[in-house]
């Protein structure tokens, strides 16, 4: 199997399954417990806590496990939206959120928020001067991914938050990290946002957990209640096998996987120069996300030939209602290119032998349906 869908969720490797593992069996008991076994589990999610907080660049103290990206999303923006909603109502965001916050915003504008939705340029990154030209003084929280998950787009983070400084702006940054997270330099301190958060299953730890940075002496209502846990912003009974999982992931990253990847994306781009018709769609995006495009041939069609030949990808074009991807249109794509639109992602595993059988079956599918 030729896996290239790492966008989606990645193959546990076996150092996290262990660690899950030896957490279900071994130090299984409620890390809340006042006895030694229970303190054993606290200790391993202290540990764990302190290994995830390396990789975010942010003190211990700073991090929240959660289930996801998605519950990370939804807590930071509802609860930044629930503090300062008597001092603003507007929202600025991006056109190419992924749903995670879309759908929270969504929500949000039901109850009476205003939410602006900033273009992006041809290379699926937000402009500086139109964020600067659209923030106001009733703005009270920013949402901008890191990375976009269809485009590898890199938005310019740092740069806003430096806006928002710079005009004494009191709304909250919030930063969708999931496909940003080891595998670009990340300090969400030097950053400068007050919420960043990340996902387990998209760096080969399981699904179901995550994390979110929240900012020293940033507060806000927190979207789950009950016993407490997590500082008071995440209650609920700690998934130690998870968040040991998690940490082990982390743990486990290769130092060298940045440069595998470019180097992957050079063999695809330079394969793909002897295919007729087929393009990179934005090449100046991270390696770990590619937009390549067959224009002319339907994205689904060729996908299930890939799957054929055992290699697997997703669509950048569409979804379970068949619209074409608004992110690609909030790009600037033609309608022929986003739906001949692949999306390939890479992870460290992945061998210059997956990028081969990519190739030959790209290069079959252009020739049967030419």
């Amino acid at each position: 199997m030729h896996y290239l869908d790492n966008a989606a969720t990645t193959r546990v490797c076996p150092a996290a399954a262990a660690a899950a593992a030896a957490a279900m069996t071994d130090v299984f008991a409620n890390p809340s417990s006042l006895h030694g076994a229970g303190m054993r589990a606290e200790a391993l999610v202290r540990e764990s806590r302190e290994t995830v907080a390396a990789a975010l660049g942010c003190a211990p103290g700073c991090v929240v496990f959660t289930s996801g990206g998605t519950e990370g999303d939804n807590t930071a923006i509802f609860g930044a939206a629930r503090k300062l909603f008597r001092q603003g109502k507007h929202i600025l965001t991006s056109a190419v959120e992924h749903p995670a916050v879309r759908e929270p915003l969504a929500a949000l504008a039901h109850e009476g928020f205003e939410i602006t939705e900033l273009p992006v340029d041809a290379s699926g990154a937000v402009r500086v001067s139109d964020f600067e030209a659209a923030l106001r003084d009733d703005t009270i929280l920013v949402s901008i991914m890191h990375v976009n998950n269809e485009t590898g787009a890199v938005m310019p983070i740092r740069a806003l938050a430096d806006v928002l400084r710079r005009r004494k702006s009191r709304a909250l940054f919030h930063c969708d990290g999931v496909q940003a997270f080891l595998k670009c330099p990340v300090s969400a301190e030097r950053l400068g946002v007050d919420f960043y958060a990340v996902s387990g299953h998209k760096v080969h730890a399981p699904k179901g957990i995550g994390a979110l940075y929240i900012r020293k002496g940033v507060r806000i209502p927190p979207l789950l209640r009950g016993g407490g846990q997590e500082n008071g912003m995440r209650s609920g009974t700690e998934s130690v096998p998870l968040i040991a999982a998690f940490a082990e992931a982390v743990r486990n990253t290769p130092a060298d996987a940045m440069a595998r990847m470019e180097a992957l994306r050079g063999r695809l781009t330079a394969g793909l120069a002897a295919i007729p018709g087929a393009q990179v769609n934005f090449p100046g995006s991270l390696p770990c996300v590619i937009s390549l495009s067959l224009p002319g041939r339907r994205a689904e069609v060729v996908m299930h030939i890939l799957e054929d030949r055992g290699v697997y990808v997703s669509t950048g074009s569409a979804c379970a209602k068949g619209h074409r991807s608004y992110v690609l249109e909030a790009a600037g794509l033609a309608p022929a290119v986003i739906d001949g639109t692949l999306r390939v992602s890479l992870c460290a595993e992945n061998t210059p032998e997956d990028i081969d059988a990519l190739l030959a079956g790209l290069a079959e599918a252009a020739a049967r349906l030419r």
